[in-house]
């Protein structure tokens, strides 16, 4: 990847090749229910919800290099309990979503930062710059080179309890000719219950806001297959196509039938907006899987940490300690003042008497264990 706001990735794909994100569904069956759930999109047009610089909407990013840009610390202001709270790579000028003025904010506000060195994404929502300090509602890390899980019932950056990233439209991968990813989109509304609502693999969170609608989050949506794609430009073809292909992921609320891109100056925005011709009653619902809410989502052990120990607990400033632990069951994990970590050891140099806490996680739960280490 390129460093930089909006870099080109040049051909590399968030995830392996078998994550849902990247999985060709073209010739998956059509759910039972879709005709039905279509009848309620069939009023409403594709809508591509990202442009240009100039118009300042979409979603942009930043690739930094950790070895070049130091982690640093990112208040969770809502959900604390749900957050990977560690240092995060972000430049000072990273941009965010909506391009709000410091300490003000003016809507999802997201953050995305992909580190090149280390191939972690960090994501964050209702982000806030102010007087050089970040605060953010929750956050989420995501290992790139893996299909990651969060727990059940755990909210991400986004609705769904997905990453954000690896769902965008991006220039660079339209003007290469493929996008070989599922989209991100949105609906006015998904299914509500007591338990706060339905969500449906590759999604592990609801934020249900209606009892009677058919939609869920995480279901997915495909072009059909017979639907002409030669009008359209070039690069118009290339989205369409990749919606015929690897269709489009309910990952979060806003207006029905939007899909999220990254911003760029490179866009031509009056070209863009020929897709919004396209009415969702050319789309099918793919088969999903179960649906769950919070009371029926699957359950199990979260990770087992066998041990976390420091190679030297009593040491002199800057002196080298390695951090070893072992652990089963893990998607990922992070260290709190460290960051995002692979493997079973970490070298570390503090200055002060430090505590560090490992935070191991999977798809249904966490598990976190301490060891200081004394400076003298």
């Amino acid at each position: 990847m390129s460093t930089g706001n909006g870099a080109n990735l040049n051909g590399f794909v968030p995830f392996p090749s078998t994550d849902a994100w990247n999985t060709n569904i073209a010739s998956a069956p059509v759910d039972p229910n879709s005709a039905t759930i279509i009848s309620g999109l069939s009023g409403s047009n594709l809508h591509p919800d990202f442009g240009t610089l100039i118009d300042g909407y979409g979603i942009p990013y930043n690739v930094v290099d950790s070895s070049a840009t130091p982690g640093v610390g990112i208040t969770m202001t809502t959900y604390q309990s749900e957050s990977d709270i560690t240092p995060y790579p972000i430049p000072i000028t990273a941009p965010i979503e909506g391009f709000p003025a410091d300490c003000t904010n003016n809507g999802d506000n997201h953050l995305l930062v992909l580190d090149k060195s280390k191939c972690w994404l960090y994501e964050t929502w209702q982000t806030q710059r102010c007087n050089g300090v970040w605060t953010a509602a929750n956050g989420a890390i995501w290992d790139l080179a893996k299909s990651e899980r969060r727990p059940f019932g755990w909210t991400s950056a986004d609705a769904a309890g997905l990453p954000i990233f690896p769902g965008l439209v991006r220039y660079d991968e339209v003007a290469a000719g493929a996008i070989n990813h599922a989209i991100r989109m949105t609906v006015a509304h998904t299914r509500s219950d007591a338990n706060g609502g339905y969500f449906v693999a590759p999604a592990t969170h609801a934020a249900g806001n209606n009892s009677s609608t058919e939609n869920v989050m995480g279901m997915r949506l495909r072009l059909k297959a017979s639907f002409d794609i030669s009008g359209f430009s070039t690069n118009n073809q290339v989205i369409l196509k990749a919606m015929q292909q690897y269709g489009l992921i309910v990952a979060d609320h806003g207006s029905n039938m939007y899909f999220q891109g990254a911003t760029g100056a490179r866009w031509d925005d009056n070209d863009l907006d020929a897709l919004k011709t396209v009415n969702g009653s050319r789309f099918d619902v793919v088969q999903m899987g179960t649906e769950s809410d919070d009371a029926t989502a699957p359950t199990g052990a979260a990770p087992t940490i066998s041990s976390f120990s420091a190679s030297q607990s009593n040491v002199t400033v800057g002196t080298a300690v390695t951090l070893n632990w072992t652990v089963t069951g893990d998607s990922y994990g992070f260290i709190d003042v460290v960051g995002p970590v692979r493997g079973g050891s970490q070298m570390v140099a503090p200055t002060v008497t430090t505590t560090y806490t490992l935070n191991s996680t999977n798809q249904f739960g966490r598990s976190t264990q301490q060891v200081t280490v004394t400076v003298h």
